[in-house]
């Protein structure tokens, strides 16, 4: 019989997190009763993070389907929270960008982060909370560079 896996590696504490952070967001965002479904917020989060953007940018930047993305999109672009627009560099591709509209929205959803900040800081503390993000932010980058490394082949490392 093979070995259990380790709950406590970093691919699956990670992966647990994000997993628990994105259901507390959810049942948050539909206990407040904001005008979006949780995807949608989701979609208009990352939106705001990385500006104007391309459709399927966007859908690998937020592990969804392209379809998924499509349906939140459809549904944001009707009530005037997004437009999207055909992209000057290839005409097949659709560039995403919020309205002046979606700002009040996506306060919603950002108050919604800051209180979940603001529950888990009180358990950890401020000083470990920031020393945590510092780390994470620490691990993005180095995995980033691993797969920028690994993008260019032949090159020595």
């Amino acid at each position: 019989m093979s070995q259990p896996a380790d709950p406590d590696t970093l691919g699956f504490l990670i992966s647990d997190v994000a997993r628990l952070v994105r259901a507390e967001i959810e049942r948050r965002i539909a206990t407040a009763g904001v005008a979006v479904t949780p995807g949608e917020g989701r979609a208009l989060a990352n939106i705001a993070r990385c500006g104007i953007v391309r459709q399927n940018v966007l859908a690998e930047r937020m592990g969804v389907e392209a379809m998924t993305l499509s349906g939140y999109l459809d549904r944001l672009e009707g009530r005037g929270l997004v437009t999207r627009s055909a992209d000057p560099a290839d005409r097949r591709a659709k560039l995403v960008e919020l309205t002046p509209a979606a700002e009040d929205v996506l306060a919603e959803v950002r108050a919604i982060g800051v209180a979940i900040r603001e529950d888990l800081t009180r358990t950890l503390g401020t000083e470990r909370w920031n020393d945590l993000i510092g780390l994470l932010k620490a691990l993005r980058d180095d995995l980033s560079t691993l797969k920028d490394e690994a993008s260019r082949p032949g090159e020595p490392t």
